[in-house]
């Protein structure tokens, strides 16, 4: 496959760095393109967001990964979610207008706070996308199920992919559950059996994690081919 690095310019001279991941056969490029953005705690270098750009883009899919601001100045603290949206509208922009890829559908992907960023976005109409993919989404606070992070979520129109781990403590299973049976929007729940946050299963489990990472990909995809082809 292909990769790019890109430069997202946001406002007053700021930018933020991407990658832009393109199958190698472009002639069997897919109509739908995906961004993916970071969680919290890491950036667009963590290995299941490399390992899912990279599926994809196997599979004729573009996908662009990139940094919120706070992470390409090497800080731990996230952006205020004025600043996380901005760096979600210009990654938009950017791959639509300026990576040469012309996807006539696009799906915004995030792990953990980017996804739930796009997901609020795109609830409000401020990110036009035709489809979430959720690697893991951040129901509530570590340990709380008793403050969800939901609301948006039921003003959401486009179809949802979530994926979920058993052991992920920002998402208890049965509560989200609960949360997409209210949810009137196409949605599809993957889950992870002995996965965490960021679906790395225990050693007993006896499973590589690149294994874990094709499997998601490979729901993906399937997901892409089976939602989106008619749009």
């Amino acid at each position: 496959m292909d990769r790019r690095r890109w430069a997202v310019p946001l406002a007053e001279g700021e930018a933020v760095s991407a990658v832009l991941t393109l199958p190698t056969d472009r002639a069997g490029m897919r109509g739908t393109g995906v961004i993916v953005a970071h969680g919290a705690g890491n950036d667009m270098e963590h290995p299941l967001l490399a390992s899912f750009a990279d599926g994809l883009a196997g599979a004729g899919y573009p996908a662009m990964r990139f940094n919120f601001p706070y992470k390409e100045k090497g800080l731990k603290l996230p952006d205020p979610p004025a600043k996380l949206e901005k760096a979600w509208a210009a990654a938009f922009r950017v791959f639509r207008e300026e990576s040469g890829v012309h996807a006539a559908r696009i799906v915004a992907a995030g792990k953990s706070m980017g996804g739930r960023i796009a997901s609020q976005m795109a609830s409000d109409g401020t990110l036009p996308v035709d489809g979430l993919i959720f690697l893991g989404y951040p129901l509530h606070p570590e340990g709380d199920p008793s403050r969800l992070r939901d609301a948006h979520l039921y003003r959401v129109g486009v179809p949802m992919l979530f994926f979920a781990g058993t052991r992920d403590r920002l998402c208890d299973v049965a509560t989200l559950r609960g949360v997409l049976g209210k949810v009137t929007a196409p949605w599809e729940l993957e889950i992870v059996e002995g996965g965490d946050h960021s679906f790395e299963l225990p050693r007993a489990a006896g499973v590589p994690q690149p294994d874990v990472f094709a499997r998601i990909v490979n729901t993906s995809i399937r997901w892409l081919e089976e939602t989106l082809a008619g749009k």
